[in-house]
């Protein structure tokens, strides 16, 4: 009977495939045909409350509703807005269901929050929701896997759904007379499901009309076969693979061995494509062959035309002609065969609408640090970025599409590299999704916690992050490493026999150098150190009971979230034989990684084998390939580049059920470096997400403008652009409300020494010492997606005074960052603001609650002093505290003087109440020293001794009220350096 209401239910859903949202219960009735069966609201709600979130009918209805959330221009929506309480209510009005389902329908899919962050121009719109509707028999086969088979969150699957929606609908209309190519970069996280989107929007190209899709993936052929085998296993399906072939021919078939082939896990589409008016998808590449001189012969890229009288991308000719798949490695060989090939077809590459995809697009990323590597990289990203120039030379219905993993890609890097795939029509910056961990996991950005406050709660540092000792020679805590990847490995399979997930995998990574020698010398010293380990004799337990009890047993205490553990050691001793059984199987723990030809060792084949192994390795396992079941790292190798640090950053990932498992072991000097990298690209994604939002309709920023501000946050990188330059220029920066916290603090005595004196004026209004206290109302609250978070409540001492307005700007206008023009676009900004806008500043100097720390400063006595970590000589990781915060939005937002007895004005005591006036902004100010090595003093002297100016730098976090917003609302703005081609992203420095 279950069965029979779910498929029920799930068929009525199905039905609204066309129209929407309609009366649920209603339909599913009529499909039931069993009048013992009750289709209603109870029934429905019963059914929700006793399944979990793998039932099949709650995932449907989950990525229904979070799929009519996001929709953006349904008939039936009734003018709501998309991701709205209003929306939410028009679905489940239209779905006819009461008040109680939908309760609960909201508890069990809360509505999302926005979604991708979109940079982009102007386009036509043609991806109406009739075609997306009409035309989606890839996409829904897709998005079934994905549900079903491959077990997405249906919020996932839904964000996915709208993000592949925006990519596409800005891409050109394949069937439009008139040609055009858009160009644009998708920017999503490492190891986050860059393929799944980019196999959605090849899924929706397909379906809409794009007959032609070449995918650039990766330098490696691994990297290569595992981008060919998941398209083949997710969208291509079996009925395409076969297509007149036989699935036991051992020659011509290459699936005919593989598990998930025969485990039937491969899409059906159930039918031949072309059998139900769809196009086939034709394979010009396999698993095992990159792309050759056709085999086929040239025909195969000869596409079929109905109406021989019509181009090939007339809607009649493209409906009856099948799409081809092209996955290539980025290699200037294979790419010059392609091009090669397609001069030779016959059908005029002017009619093919095309799609390239080019998967870590930011590859061979430059390399400022070692100049012999910068040629070298640069020669051969020329040499490929041709071949990609020439295809859209010779394909003008071309789209370009890149992905990368990281903002800072080389594309807005050196313009003379860039000119021809410059994303100048799009730019969509994915949202962080559900479950994924990233970068700022392990790193406690904001907290600012003393040693003494910290757990495996509280920091995300304590739980998952082992520091090792700077000396590189100094291997002490090896052992350790490979102890909790044997413990980790028994906790997987306790949790597996409970069913708590299934566990193929489980690895570990040690990464120390690029050099192969390395790796050989030592994955020996692995080898010596696993077998002296003793984990078969009783010798080994007292080592390994004392790590559990100590490190695993607690954080999983603190971090499981449902996934059980073993309250002894004892309980697990079991499983630790099997683990180690089975990470020694095959009679070596180790695989060395460290070239095609390694990767290509069946051992590490994922997709066929269970790997429980750990591999040393370098550069092969630094960018694009994927450590499946990776939950121990041992990592100290050193690079400068941001964007190759962040790519090493192989244990980000989605991690189900061994969350709580993962383990860091990394020196601090490289953990600082990791920090860094994570808050500029961190802050430069909440910079898109802020100035990506439209004012009155119009986008405040275009791809074009985005490269000055990656300029902002690499002020290290000086590419080579001998004969060309970014036309666009930050002219001005204005944060109404929004804080301002620079970071770039330099090092430099004699410039620290000037920046505090700059500061007297507002030490010497900061006099009232108050007690601050209080809490955000509700409607106060501010917007968390972005990561600069705002404590709920607060209660600290400080010193407190008002300045005008005239004088903190001059305050600004003497400081020298480590980059002069660091400040210059909000300096501009302030300096435009009237007495209308911002009628002054309250200063804030918070105190600590003890008295160690207190020195005199320029005269001011009983100042707290706050340590803080140089991640590289002149840059901080952060300034302010969390817990800081909280007045400064409270004051951003004080109301005019009529209004202030019935809005909540309360930062503190009266004292510290009448600084606060109608639109005044507030400048928390930190005196800072470099935090000292672990035994080292921070800070020299005794309490209340005078500091040296050049001994602390006054750091600072600024919040300009609310009303200091300009008349035309945007929050940025830019000058062309070339007056004459304004909308130009790229021009000759001699023009």
């Amino acid at each position: 009977m279950t069965e029979l209401f779910t498929t029920s239910y799930r068929e009525a859903l199905k039905a609204m495939d066309l129209r929407g949202p309609r009366r649920l219960h209603a339909l599913a009735a009529a499909l039931i045909e069993d009048q013992s069966v009750d289709a209603d609201d109870d029934s429905l709600c019963a059914h929700l409350a006793a399944t979990d979130p793998n039932d099949s009918l709650r995932k449907d209805l989950a990525v229904r509703l979070a799929t009519w959330d996001a929709a953006e221009d349904g008939t039936w929506a009734d003018g709501t807005q998309q991701r709205t309480p209003q929306r939410r209510e028009r679905v489940t009005s239209l779905l006819g269901l009461g008040d109680k389902a939908a309760a609960l329908l909201l508890d069990l899919v809360p509505i999302a929050a926005d979604g991708a962050t979109i940079i982009d121009g102007e386009w036509t719109p043609w991806y109406t929701e009739s075609l997306r509707r009409d035309r989606n028999f890839y996409w829904d086969h897709y998005r079934s896997h994905l549900l079903h088979a491959r077990g997405f969150d249906p919020a996932a699957v839904a964000a996915l759904d709208a993000s592949t929606t925006k990519v596409v609908e800005r891409l050109a209309d394949p069937s439009a007379a008139k040609r055009h190519q858009a160009k644009g970069l998708v920017v999503g996280y490492v190891q986050s499901g860059k393929t799944a989107n980019f196999t959605g929007v090849i899924a929706k190209a397909i379906d809409a009309g794009y007959r032609l899709i070449i995918v650039l993936s990766g330098s490696a052929n691994l990297l290569r076969t595992q981008t060919q085998r998941r398209l083949d296993m997710e969208l291509v399906g079996r009925e395409n693979l076969l297509r007149g072939i036989s699935e036991h021919d051992t020659e011509a078939f290459d699936y005919h061995a593989d598990r998930d082939w025969q485990e039937d896990k491969f899409v059906r589409h159930g039918v031949l494509p072309r059998d139900v008016g769809q196009p086939d998808v034709v394979r010009l590449t396999t698993r095992n062959f990159d792309y050759r001189s056709l085999q086929q012969g040239i025909s195969a890229l000869d596409f079929e035309r109905p109406d021989r009288f019509r181009p090939l991308h007339d809607d009649v000719n493209l409906r009856g002609s099948h799409a081809r798949l092209v996955v290539v490695k980025k290699n200037n060989l294979v790419l010059t065969k392609l091009v090669k090939d397609l001069r030779k077809i016959t059908t005029r590459l002017a009619d093919i609408p095309a799609l390239i995809i080019d998967d870590e697009s930011d590859q061979a990323s430059p390399n400022t640090s070692n100049p012999k590597k910068w040629e070298k990289d640069q020669k051969e990203r020329t040499s490929i970025n041709q071949r990609i120039s020439e295809l859209l030379t010779l394909l003008p219905r071309a789209q370009y599409v890149g992905y990368t993993a990281t903002p800072f890609a080389n594309v807005f890097v050196d313009p003379s590299d860039t000119e021809d795939i410059f994303p100048s029509n799009f730019i969509i910056s994915l949202d962080r999704p559900p479950g994924y961990m990233g970068a700022a996991d392990f790193h406690d950005l904001d907290a600012h916690l003393d040693d003494a406050e910290r757990d495996f709660a509280n920091s995300k540092e304590k739980a998952h992050v082992r520091p090792l000792p700077d000396d590189p020679d100094d291997e002490s805590h090896l052992r350790q490493a490979l102890d909790a990847f044997v413990l980790t490995g028994a906790l997987k399979l306790y949790r597996q026999d409970r069913g708590e997930g299934a566990f193929r995998h489980h690895t570990m990574l040690v990464h120390h150098a690029m050099q192969r020698t390395v790796h050989g010398d030592k994955a020996t010293e692995v080898r010596k150190l696993w077998d002296a380990g003793g984990y078969f004799a009783p010798a080994s337990a007292d080592r390994l009971r004392k790590l559990y009890d100590d490190d695993i047993r607690p954080v999983s205490h603190a971090l499981a979230q449902g996934d059980s553990f073993p309250d002894t050691y004892e309980e697990l001793t079991p499983y630790v034989a099997k683990a180690v059984r089975k990470i020694s199987q095959g009679g070596d723990p180790v695989i060395v990684v460290n070239s095609d030809k390694s990767l290509e060792n069946k051992q590490l084949d994922f997709d066929q084998h269970h790997v429980w192994k750990i591999l040393v390795g370098g550069n092969s396992l630094a960018r694009g390939f994927t450590v499946e079941g990776l939950t121990i790292s041992y990592y100290r190798r050193l690079t400068k580049q941001q964007d190759t640090l962040m790519q090493m950053g192989r244990w980000f990932g989605f991690r189900p059920h061994y969350r709580d498992l993962i383990r860091l072991y990394i020196s601090p000097s490289l953990h600082t470096a990791f920090e860094a990298s994570c808050r500029d690209e961190d802050h430069f994604r909440t910079e898109l997400r802020r100035y990506g939002t439209p004012v009155d309709g119009k986008s405040q920023l275009t791809p074009a403008q985005v490269p000055p501000l990656v300029a902002q946050h690499l002020d290290w990188l000086k590419p080579t652009a001998a004969n060309k330059m970014y036309n666009a220029a930050l002219a001005e920066r204005r944060s109404p409300g929004i804080a301002v916290e620079p970071r770039r603090w330099p090092s430099d005595p004699k410039r620290i020494e000037s920046n505090t004196r700059a500061f007297q004026p507002l030490l010497d209004a900061a006099k009232t010492h108050a007690h601050l206290y209080g809490q955000l109302p509700c409607a106060t609250k501010p917007d968390h997606s972005e990561s600069e978070g705002t404590p709920d409540s607060w209660d600290y001492h400080a010193w407190i005074g008002r300045v005008s307005h005239p004088v903190l700007l001059s305050v600004l206008q003497s400081l020298r960052l480590a980059t002069d023009d660091a400040l210059t676009p909000d300096l501009r900004w302030l300096s435009s603001l009237t007495q209308e806008q911002v009628s002054g500043w309250v200063v804030i100097l918070p105190q600590h609650k003890g008295s160690t720390a207190i020195r005199r400063i320029l005269g001011h006595d009983q100042l707290s002093i706050h340590t803080r970590t140089r991640q590289k000589p002149d840059y901080y990781g952060g300034i302010s505290k969390l817990e800081h915060r909280g007045p400064g939005e409270i004051i951003k937002r004080a109301p005019l003087a009529a209004d202030m007895a019935s809005n909540n004005t309360e930062i503190g005591e009266e004292q510290a109440r009448r600084h606060v006036e109608p639109r005044s902004g507030s400048i928390l100010v930190y005196p800072v020293v470099n935090r000292a090595k672990e035994g080292q003093q921070s800070l020299s002297g005794e309490a209340n001794d005078e500091l040296s100016p050049h001994e602390v730098t006054l750091a600072f976090r600024l919040v300009a009220p609310e009303s200091a917003v300009g008349s035309d609302k945007r929050l940025i703005l830019f000058e062309a350096k070339l007056t004459s081609r304004q909308n130009a992203a790229i021009v000759d420095k001699q023009e």
